[in-house]
C-alpha cells in the first residue's frame, strides 16, 4: 500500500493507469493542493501563510512531470508525492523572488497580488528561501526511496536550481538588460535552459531516477525535458507578444518594451512558433522507447505550445 503526505492510503494499481493528460494534470493539481496542506499544516504566521499563498494557483506542469514519469517506470504516486511537490517548492521560490523590486518587479503572479505586494519584501525572500529548503526536506522523506536515490534526486536538484541551473539562467537573464549588445540567439538558449529548462527538464528524468531505470530510458526522458523546457520558453516569448493580461493574470509586453532579446526577436514570431513546433515533435519522439506508455506526455508537449496562459 502507498500513502499520501498525511498517511492517506492511495491506490497503486491506479496511480499507474495511463490517462489522458487533461485528466493526468487535474490529478496532479488535486495531489498537489492536499500535499501542500499537509506539508505546511495549519500555521497561521506571515511566513507560513505566504508560503501556502505562493504554492496557490499555477498549472503544477512540474509536478505533472514527475508523477507521469513515474508512472510510465511503474512508480506510484505515493512515492512521487514528494518529489513532485519538492519541484513545485523549488519553482514557487523562483518566481517569489523574480517577482521582487530588485529582479523583474512585478505587481501581479497568477492574477493574484505578488507575496511581496501582499506583505513585504522581507517577508517574499524569507518565504522564497523556506520554500528552497522545504524542497529537499521533502525528497529526504521520501517514503521507500533507498538512500542512493534520495541522493541522486537531491543532487540534480541542487544543480538544476543553482549556479548551473535555474539561478545561473535568470543571473544572465537579468545582465541581458544592461548588456552592450543584444543577446544572440545562442546566448538566449543558454538562459533559457537553464532558467527556465532546468526545473522541467529535472521534473521529466525524475521518475527514471525513483526508478533506477537504465540509461536508454533515462536519456529518453531527458532529451523529452531538454525540448520540453525550451519550447516552454519559446512559447512564453510568443505570449509576452500575443498573450492577454488579464487571461495570463500577469503583465505581457514586457520583453519588447525593454527591448530585450528573445527568440521572437531573433526568429519573428511565426519562426520562434516553427522552432517550437519541432522541439515538440524530436520531445515526443524522444519517448518512442516507452511506446504507448508516452502518450500523456506527447499530449503535454503539444499543450505546451498550444496554451493561452
Amino acid at each position: 500500500m502507498k500513502y499520501d503526505l498525511a498517511g492517506r492510503p492511495l491506490d497503486q494499481a491506479d496511480d499507474l493507469k495511463l490517462r489522458p493528460f487533461d485528466e493526468s494534470l487535474k490529478r496532479a493539481q488535486n495531489l498537489m493542493s492536499d500535499a501542500k496542506q499537509d506539508a505546511l499544516g495549519e500555521g497561521d504566521n506571515d511566513l507560513t501563510q505566504a508560503m501556502r499563498y505562493a504554492l496557490s494557483g499555477g498549472k503544477a506542469l512540474r509536478a505533472f512531470l514527475v508523477l507521469e514519469s513515474a508512472r510510465m517506470n511503474r512508480i506510484s504516486a505515493g512515492t512521487a508525492l514528494r518529489p513532485a511537490l519538492a519541484i513545485e517548492c523549488i519553482h514557487a521560490y523562483s518566481l517569489v523572488h523574480d517577482d521582487l523590486p530588485c529582479m523583474d518587479d512585478d505587481d501581479l503572479r497568477r492574477g493574484q497580488p505578488t507575496v511581496h505586494r501582499k506583505w513585504n519584501e522581507h517577508t517574499a525572500v524569507l518565504a522564497g528561501d523556506a520554500l528552497q529548503t522545504l524542497a529537499f526536506e521533502l525528497i529526504c522523506e521520501t517514503r521507500e526511496t533507498p538512500p542512493q536515490v534520495q541522493i541522486a534526486l537531491i543532487r540534480s536538484l541542487a544543480i538544476a536550481a543553482g549556479h548551473r541551473g535555474m539561478v545561473g539562467g535568470q543571473m544572465m537573464d537579468i545582465e541581458a538588460e544592461t548588456s552592450d549588445a543584444p543577446y544572440s540567439l545562442e546566448q538566449i538558449k543558454q538562459v533559457q535552459h537553464g532558467k527556465t529548462g532546468a526545473l522541467i527538464r529535472w521534473s521529466a528524468r525524475a521518475g527514471a531516477v525513483l526508478a533506477e531505470a537504465d540509461d536508454a530510458h533515462w536519456q529518453a526522458l531527458d532529451t523529452y525535458g531538454e525540448c520540453l523546457g525550451l519550447a516552454f520558453q519559446i512559447w512564453d516569448d510568443v505570449l509576452d507578444i500575443e498573450g492577454d493580461a488579464k487571461e495570463m493574470g500577469k503583465a505581457v509586453g514586457k520583453d519588447e518594451n525593454r527591448g530585450k532579446a528573445t527568440f521572437v526577436s531573433h526568429m519573428g514570431l511565426d519562426g520562434a512558433k516553427e522552432y517550437a513546433a519541432e522541439l515538440v515533435h524530436k520531445a515526443c519522439t524522444a519517448l518512442d522507447i516507452y511506446e504507448e506508455q508516452g502518450d500523456c506526455l506527447r499530449e503535454a508537449a503539444r499543450f505546451v505550445i498550444s496554451r493561452r496562459v
